[in-house]
């Protein structure tokens, strides 16, 4: 089979696409108490599921806001596809979250209580290859609310590290 330049660079990029993408924000489990998790689709152009699958997604300053009874997140930074031409996709744009409307008014209830938000976690693919986010309802952290996270992981790591020798 005769594949010309431009071909190898899509086969070769279409091998780099890894199956299972899990994409995590490890600031939440940090500055949050995490409450309730939903699994939601994300309304993505092509351009923006071929990046995600490789893996070329940020989510460390993402947050969710409610708009007209629909859920969007915001500052999710997909990176432009390399491969993609002048239609390419909008790094930082708003992406609608696709739940049930029962969820959304749970989770509206919810966030009208003082104190609540709603982060996304994890960003990954599902097991029919579809892109998902799971998104939280957190309530954010006091600052010995945090070193007592560190405290308890120092912990486990030192628990870990003594089981190893044995």
């Amino acid at each position: 089979m005769n594949f010309d330049p431009s071909d190898r660079l899509i086969a070769v990029l279409y091998m780099k696409f890894k199956a299972d993408i899990e994409i995590k924000n490890r600031k939440a489990h940090y500055q949050y108490f995490l409450h309730t998790t939903y699994k939601a689709g994300l309304q993505l152009l092509g351009t923006e599921v071929k990046s995600v699958r490789l893996g070329q997604a940020n989510m460390s300053d993402a947050y969710c806001v409610i708009e007209n009874g629909e859920i969007f997140v915001r500052n999710l930074h997909i990176s432009e596809y390399k491969l993609g031409t002048d239609n390419n996709h909008e790094p930082l744009r708003k992406r609608k979250l696709l739940l049930k409307r029962d969820e959304i008014r749970k989770i509206q209830r919810k966030m009208k209580e003082k104190g609540f938000t709603l982060i996304p976690t994890r960003l990954f693919t599902s097991e029919r290859g579809h892109v998902k986010l799971e998104v939280a309802i957190a309530s954010g952290k006091k600052s010995y609310d945090k070193r007592e996270t560190i405290k308890q992981k120092d912990n486990k790591r030192e628990l870990d590290r003594m089981k190893k020798i044995r």
